[in-house]
């Protein structure tokens, strides 16, 4: 085959991950568009569009500066482009997005507008708005303020990444014109309310229409507001410290530093200037004008939870969702001990829908029960207010062994990690930080008990943080188990992990960078070699690594039948004749964020489950530290089984990949709509029953959801799974 032609196959069925990327942002930003939402919630969508684009530019577009600084001639593995080529096409991309950012924006504002909820600007106060804002503005704001004039004796400011500055063009006592700064103080809110209530005006337009007294003898000829963003993207690598009396905790605080002074990637202007102040401009701020964007909705969308906070519960109650509080499973019972419920049968909690309430029991008993003698776990990301690092510590106090693998490099997480690894050390907990050159990204919990002589555990696995917060707000699954087979590979796992080997062999356990990626190619093959029988189902967030798509692409054209659940990036283009006509892909973005992970392999009886905290990409089987945990409860396989089915058959939040990339909606006009989220909020997916008094002959989906679905309903609902 002509080299030409090889390449082009290569890419024949794969996309690039920045553009695939961009497009799952569109689907949040969509869900800003659609009024069925309730309003603030769509203002949120738009807020979290926003934030999600941020981080973009901050980490992706960054690492594709630098790639593209140290290897130019370096091409991505799914469309064959160079980092210069990848920087282009998002360049190309952004203003379409921020165009409809702005439709959209537009239509939430009036349609909170219309409820008594307005963003005012400067000149639609009212008089009696405007003297009160006068007075906050001289009271409040100018005290903090510190305008700085740009000229020979002052030089440039530092612009930090994503501060507010209201930015002017002046002109001197001598006619010659230059530029002005002043930085919106975080210490200030960033909205200010207004006496008539649900009227509201953000800092910085205060602040814009006050700049012209700020600069003495300069007279101000135009201003906006204007936001910089910089390369967050910092390496950790530690081969470059591998001397043994380097602190990595003090090491990385120094990194941190670095982020503050990275390269600029991005310039956002609030609205439009003439050409005289952009040059002015642009002599300040080292940009290309590929990287600046005009925009005139808010270049911070963060004020939009400070605004819900602070609104009155009269407005704020009806344009919010009904407020959800996740349920204790009820077949635990709350008042027994949790160790010995989990004897009886492994235990599966399902967040938000559940609460995380009986893993802080488990570790509040454990801290307490004198046969547990210690409790390991790995941490990625906290709560800023942690009961279970509170768990953890009265352990420590009460004698048992605590050992904490903290993870200190977990993005945009690392001051608050190194604050909490210092609390732990303090409390008596062993704490280390993670193997080098990998991240440590799974999620596992071991209580190991000292009862007549032998050693017993209790193993906790789940696919999400150990996080309070984020636990009532991203799906995620979470595995409690006695079973001595996986708690003896947990132990194995901590023994590995204080001893530097992440490559350590496991009998149950699927760990990377070991031998998970090899697990999953073998149970692919399992499933090829059935042919047309052969079935696959996937549950995750992003799919990325090259050898994993080739394998399904592989799969596909033996006759597998591939169904594929993935939030976020998906570089593997479905439906592609003779490669991936056999993988279907939806994507499902909704009131809660879609983070669970769920490998199927198989059907009926036969079926490989897993759930992990691994996504199938190269980062994650191969540069970080992951676990994926086999299920075989048969009830929990029948609820993973059902969680499945009624994702796959969403038709109110789902998106159909299709082979171009892009998203269509699933949802139909004139048809019964399935929110699989709603649904799981509104059904159990625990017995209604203690364990033990339920019918010796149910079993399965019908035994476990007879309390909520007729028979009829749950065929139903799993057949296309089955």
């Amino acid at each position: 085959m002509p080299e030409g032609a090889a390449m082009k196959k290569k890419y024949l069925y794969t996309q690039n991950r920045e553009l695939s990327w961009l497009r799952f942002n569109l689907r949040v930003l969509e869900e800003a568009a659609d009024d069925s939402i309730p309003a603030l919630e769509r203002l949120k969508f738009v807020s979290i569009f926003s934030t999600n684009l941020d981080e973009f530019f901050m980490v992706r577009v960054g690492s594709l500066f630098d790639i593209s600084a140290g290897a130019p001639d370096q091409t991505d593995n799914k469309s064959g482009m160079t980092p210069d080529e990848q920087l282009n096409s998002i360049y190309q991309v952004i203003p379409g997005l921020i165009e409809r950012k702005k439709r959209i924006f537009a239509d939430v504002c009036s349609a909170l507008e219309d409820k008594g909820i307005k963003d005012v600007a400067y000149d639609e106060l009212r008089p009696g708005e405007a003297k009160y804002i006068a007075d906050y503005f001289n009271d409040h704001i100018l005290p903090v303020l510190s305008p700085q004039i740009v000229d020979s004796r002052h030089p440039t400011p530092h612009f930090q990444n994503k501060m507010l500055y209201v930015a002017s063009l002046v002109k001197g006592k001598n006619n010659k014109k230059c530029i002005a700064f002043v930085p919106v103080p975080e210490v200030l809110p960033r909205v200010v309310t207004l006496p008539s209530e649900g009227r509201f005006i953000r800092t910085e337009n205060i602040i814009l229409r006050w700049a012209s007294t700020l600069y003495g003898q300069y007279k101000q000829e135009e201003s906006c507001v204007i936001a910089i963003t910089r390369n967050a993207d910092v390496s950790f690598d530690s081969d470059k410290f591998e001397d043994a009396e380097i602190d990595f905790r003090n090491h990385v605080k120094k990194i941190l530093k670095k982020r503050a002074g990275m390269a600029i990637v991005r310039m956002e202007i609030g609205g439009s200037i003439s050409s005289a102040f952009m040059k002015e401009l642009l002599k300040i701020v080292n940009v290309k004008n590929r990287q600046i964007y005009k925009d005139t909705t808010p270049l911070n969308m963060k004020y939009v939870f400070e605004l819900i906070n602070r609104l009155p519960e009269r407005l704020r109650r009806p344009l919010c969702y009904e407020p959800y509080v996740p349920k204790w499973p009820v077949d635990l019972e709350p008042g027994s001990s949790m160790i010995e419920q989990i004897r009886q049968k492994d235990r599966l909690m399902f967040f938000p829908f559940d609460s995380v309430e009986p893993f802080i029991k488990l570790l509040n008993e454990a801290a307490d029960d004198d046969k547990v003698v210690s409790v390991r776990i790995t941490i990625y990301r906290l709560a800023s207010s942690s009961k279970i690092v509170r768990a953890l510590c009265r352990a420590a106090e009460n004698g048992k062994e605590v050992v904490v693998l903290m993870e200190l490099r977990a993005r945009f997480d690392e001051e608050n990690n190194i604050a909490w690894a210092g609390m732990l050390e303090e409390a008596g907990c062993k704490v280390i930080y993670g193997i080098e050159n990998y991240k440590c990204h799974s999620k596992i919990c071991l209580i190991t008990l000292k009862e007549k002589g032998r050693y017993r555990y209790i193993t906790q696995i789940g696919t999400g943080n150990y996080n309070e917060n984020t636990n009532a707000m991203y799906t995620d699954l979470s595995i409690m188990t006695a079973n001595e087979r996986i708690g003896a590979d947990a132990n194995m796992f901590f023994r590995n992990m204080l001893t530097g080997n992440p490559d350590g062999e496991y009998k149950e356990l699927l760990v990377a960078p070991g031998d998970m990626r090899d697990s999953l190619f073998r149970m692919i093959d399992e499933e090829i070699s059935k042919g047309t029988e052969g079935y696959i189902c996937l549950k995750i967030n992003s799919i990325t690594e090259r050898g994993i798509i080739d394998k399904l692409a592989e799969a596909s054209k033996a006759g597998v039948e591939i169904k594929m659940i993935v939030r976020g990036i998906c570089c593997i283009r479905p439906v592609i004749d003779g490669e991936t006509e056999n993988i279907s892909v939806i994507s499902i973005v909704g009131r809660y964020l879609e983070h669970a992970r769920i490998y199927c392999f198989g059907r009926n009886e036969d079926a490989k489950f897993y759930i992990s905290s691994a996504d199938l990409m190269t980062r994650n089987l191969v540069r970080r530290v992951e676990i994926a945990c086999p299920v075989y409860d048969e009830g929990i396989k029948d609820t993973l089984r059902y969680i499945l089915s009624v994702q796959l058959e969403d038709n109110a939040k789902a998106g159909i990949l299709q082979p171009d990339g892009s998203y269509i909606r699933k949802k139909c006009a004139g048809t019964l709509n399935t929110d699989s989220q709603k649904e799981f909020m509104e059904k159990t997916l625990h017995g209604t029953e203690p364990v033990e008094k339920k019918q010796k002959g149910i079993k399965g989906v019908k035994g476990i959801f007879a309390a909520v679905f007729c028979r009829a309903c749950i065929e139903s609902r799993t057949g296309n799974l089955l």
